[in-house]
């Protein structure tokens, strides 16, 4: 993925702008769920277009080489690689459970206490499923946990 790239965040690879709400419109209303379905849609695919270009690379890079220096560099990439479309592969289930709870008109909604996350941090992270507060509770206690 081209360097550029990589730092484009999720508005910007949907090719859309920050939402802009509208006075007395319902939260999570059918504007703002399309708005998001775009976003995670695009999101999705972009991912899935990584995952080709990698198969595809490590085809057309895949070679026998003589020296073992090489070899072991060639596969520690190819390794890396492996890892970051694995992880790559778990936010496209992610992404796929939320576009599900878009669907189910459940999707906006932090699962903890149930009150709204917030467009902004929709944007920022659009499968987020707790609001601010939770997850830094949510965080400190994790923290707590590993020592």
């Amino acid at each position: 993925m081209p360097e550029a790239k990589k730092l484009l965040g999720v508005l910007a690879i949907a090719g859309v702008e920050a939402y802009q709400e509208q006075p007395g419109e319902e939260y999570m209303g059918e504007k703002q769920r399309d708005h998001f379905r775009t976003i995670l849609s695009a999101w999705r695919n972009e991912l899935r277009e990584e995952v080709d270009r990698t198969v595809v690379h490590m085809k057309d890079e895949a070679s026998n080489f003589p020296d073992p220096v090489d070899r072991a560099a060639q596969e520690e990439e190819f390794s890396l690689e492996l890892r970051a479309r694995d992880r790559e592969r778990k936010l496209i289930k992610k992404i796929e459970k939320t576009l599900q709870l878009i669907e189910n008109d459940e999707f906006g909604f932090c699962d903890t206490c149930g009150i709204e996350i917030g467009i902004r941090r929709l944007e920022a992270r659009p499968t987020a499923d707790k609001c601010i507060d939770c997850k830094t509770l949510s965080e400190i206690k994790e923290k707590q946990m590993v020592g």
